[in-house]
């Protein structure tokens, strides 16, 4: 066959890593017999995507595939979707759990184009795998149309019916949901109707613009923001090894937020995290989020609105702290997976025998973030999933494992109920977004029976 490709980067991460692994990425396909076509050198910007789809067009190409090499948004999946006839497929990279950045954060780039792809009810073939392995079988499994997504069918809740459930939908009808900003481009799973959030769960959303965060952190009293520099000092180390002028904007967005909340009595947030806070702010939004979330107002990154959401959801369901986080490994022979964000779990799922420390985003570098990893113990995740275009619950339980900090931030290593390989299967095939709030405890009797009350069809991964 002659297939092309389309190599996808984004600059701000590891780009010495990622070109390592693109030359063995093109090695393997090298060797695989089929005829490869197209850039060998990673495509950073939608112009040079562009310009590539438009050669490969002219090329009566058999499939195309896109090389994921670091995270990129799925603005680029979706347009190619649609303007290729030709059978789609994707092979994404993992990296080793260093303890340091994640360098390349492939795998979230797969789930966001899986997700963004079941709302245009496309299938496609994908791999997960390291091109330094011994990966032929599969690579060629994914060439010849091996590995296509299969669409997972929700069930009824109905039999799950319970009290508890009719009282966590009730608890959740009337709360108040601010949005700060828009969702990033190609985060089609942070997109979201008023309509029928409100219809869903009786849940109001208010838009905000982002200067409205910044115009509030600016004026933000020198008291304020020694109270929440004091707040961070009680639960971590280095605050004076950062920039100490990005950390006083940092904080102050703590402020800012607070402000908000009680003016617009507000139960959690959704905020455009990025880039704005860093390149039009100068601070993180991180540690704010962190504090805001161990304080019972749970903050959703990338203005996620169902994000936040679920967040109130679970927290209603479990009375603990939510954490919403990315899944950005699943490793099969460890049989285990990383949830991962920047630095923003509530300090109360720290390890207690880890420090947490103060740090900066890891691309961005900017403070401040918290760092630990998390603490053992069984967790519930669940995600309000918008997938293929039909309101779900995708519910999920593991094991939290006391293992080294797999990436920095705030990370843990799970092992889930089921194995590995399938619940990774499930994740893609059922287009799940790439945010889920994650608790600890197992909840998961309520949480169906809130799917009952809510007429939610249910998801077990």
């Amino acid at each position: 066959m002659k297939i092309g490709i389309l190599p996808l980067g984004r600059p701000t991460f590891d780009i010495e890593l990622a070109e390592e692994k693109l030359a063995l990425m093109l090695e393997k396909l090298a060797q695989s017999g089929h005829h490869i076509v197209g850039p060998e050198k990673l495509l950073f910007d939608e112009a040079a995507t562009r310009q590539a789809m438009a050669e490969l067009q002219k090329q009566s190409i058999d499939q195309l595939l896109i090389l994921q090499v670091t995270f990129t948004d799925a603005s680029m999946a979706v347009a190619a979707a649609a303007e290729f006839d030709q059978p789609l497929s994707i092979w994404a990279i993992p990296e080793p759990r260093l303890g340091g950045r994640l360098r390349l954060n492939a795998f979230c780039g797969l789930n966001l184009f899986s997700q963004a792809l079941s709302l245009n009810n496309k299938t496609f073939s994908w791999l997960y795998a390291d091109p330094g392995d011994d990966i032929e079988p599969d690579l060629q499994a994914l060439l010849t149309g091996q590995r296509q997504t299969k669409p997972l069918q929700a069930v009824s809740a109905e039999a799950f019916a319970s009290p508890a459930g009719e009282q966590v939908s009730k608890a959740i009808s009337g709360r108040r949901i601010a949005r700060i900003g828009e969702h990033p481009v190609g985060f089609d799973s942070c997109a979201y109707s008023q309509d029928r959030i409100t219809e869903l769960a009786g849940v109001t959303v208010d838009v905000l613009a982002l200067d409205d965060l910044f115009a509030a952190a600016r004026s933000a009293t020198e008291q304020k923001t020694a109270e929440v520099r004091e707040l961070a000092e009680s639960t971590l180390e280095g605050l004076d090894a950062v920039d100490q002028v990005e950390l006083d904007r940092s904080l102050r967005l703590k402020a800012g937020l607070d402000e908000i909340q009680a003016k617009g009595h507000y139960d959690a947030f959704a905020i455009r995290c990025w880039p704005e806070t860093f390149t039009e702010y100068g601070g993180s939004v991180c540690g704010p989020a962190s504090m805001m979330g161990e304080g019972k107002v749970p903050c959703a990154c990338e203005a996620d609105v169902y994000g936040s959401l679920t967040q109130l959801i679970l927290q209603q369901a479990s009375g603990s702290t939510v954490f919403l986080t990315d899944l950005v490994d699943m490793d099969k022979d460890d049989n285990t997976g990383v949830f991962w964000h920047c630095g923003q779990a509530p300090i109360s799922m720290r390890d207690p025998q880890v420090t947490a420390s103060a740090t900066i985003h890891t691309n961005r570098k900017m403070p401040l973030l918290y760092e630990f990893s998390l603490k053992p113990g069984p967790v519930t995740m669940v995600r309000i999933s918008q997938s293929f275009n039909e309101p779900k619950m995708i519910l999920g339980y593991g094991e939290m494992l006391r293992r080294p900090m797999a990436f920095t931030g705030t990370s843990g290593v799970i092992q889930f109920e089921r194995d590995t390989a399938s619940v990774l299967d499930d994740i893609i095939n059922s287009g799940l977004e790439h945010h889920m709030a994650l608790t600890y405890g197992d909840h998961r009797d309520v949480l169906r029976s809130v799917a009952a009350a809510m007429h939610l069809p249910l998801l077990e991964i």
